[in-house]
């Protein structure tokens, strides 16, 4: 019986002893868990102050970005569907201030009033220019037409330009350098007449062509007008402005027609682009 004891206390106190290294072991683990959980606030802290420190930034950048739309918005008008600055429109007043309000009187809308104003100059620009049987100026709208005849600029038969075309090309080149807003066309029409087999230049298409492109490089080269407002164009023998019955009719025909378009979109962002 004493033995029987004796193995119940010796196996009351084994247990009473795992359980005590088990709980020192519960402890350890308790407190560090208790230790990452400090870090893990501390931490969240940190990043919730950093974070604080982003939204203030990006509340601060917003505010400007608003101020600064609020401001630019005052400064934007919308007209025809276009929207300018305040000082685009100044700018408009002042091109329109040399026109007579009486050339303005058709005008609907502001790119109405900017083409007739762009008409009206290319008129007086056109003063300079003198017409005769060889030069016909014809101005429709806002479209400068000036038609040349080919004994002006070029030998029969040939895409070479002559010395003697220098005058007018010089002063077709002062018109179109003295607004940023216009470009050029430059069209090569012949007469009916087939080429001989010999000859150098293929056919009439050919020969416009070639007419056209000559002129277009004299305008560039010699008289200093920008290649981005050049247009070369052939038209060959199939808008003549007479018969090709006679040998002067065939001589109406061969002609070079330089077209001079104002380009208001151009104007505008023209104006755009010294803001």
């Amino acid at each position: 019986m004493k033995r029987i004891s004796l193995i119940v206390v010796s196996a009351l106190l084994l247990t009473a002893c795992v359980s005590k290294k088990k709980y020192m072991a519960l402890e350890q683990d308790n407190g560090e868990l208790k230790s990452e959980l400090n870090k893990t606030k501390v931490e969240k802290e940190e990043l919730e102050a950093k974070f604080a420190a982003i939204q203030q930034r990006v509340d601060q950048y917003n505010a400007k970005i608003n101020s600064l739309t609020e401001d630019n918005n005052t400064k934007l008008v919308q007209t025809d569907g276009v929207v300018i600055s305040e000082k685009q429109k100044e700018m408009m007043r002042e091109t329109l201030k040399s026109v007579p309000p009486a050339y303005l009187a058709t005008a609907k809308t502001l790119k109405d009033s900017m083409n007739l104003a762009l008409q009206f100059n290319l008129k007086k620009s056109m003063d300079n220019i003198e017409e005769d049987e060889d030069i016909n100026v014809n101005i429709e709208e806002t479209v400068v037409m000036i038609s040349i005849s080919d004994k002006m600029l070029f030998d029969f038969g040939s895409y070479r330009v002559s010395d003697k075309a220098s005058a007018i090309l010089q002063k077709i080149a002062d018109v179109v350098n003295s607004e940023e807003s216009l470009d050029i066309m430059v069209e090569g029409h012949t007469d009916n007449k087939t080429m001989k087999p010999s000859a150098a230049v293929k056919d009439n298409w050919d020969l416009s062509v070639l007419r056209a492109t000559s002129v277009v490089k004299k305008l560039q080269e010699d008289h200093g007008v920008a290649p981005e407002k050049l247009i070369a164009a052939g038209r060959s023998f199939y808008q003549p402005l007479a018969d090709n019955d006679t040998k002067e009719n065939r001589a109406k025909n061969r002609r070079t027609r330089i077209v001079i378009l104002p380009n208001i979109d151009k104007f505008f962002a023209m104006m755009a682009s010294n803001e």
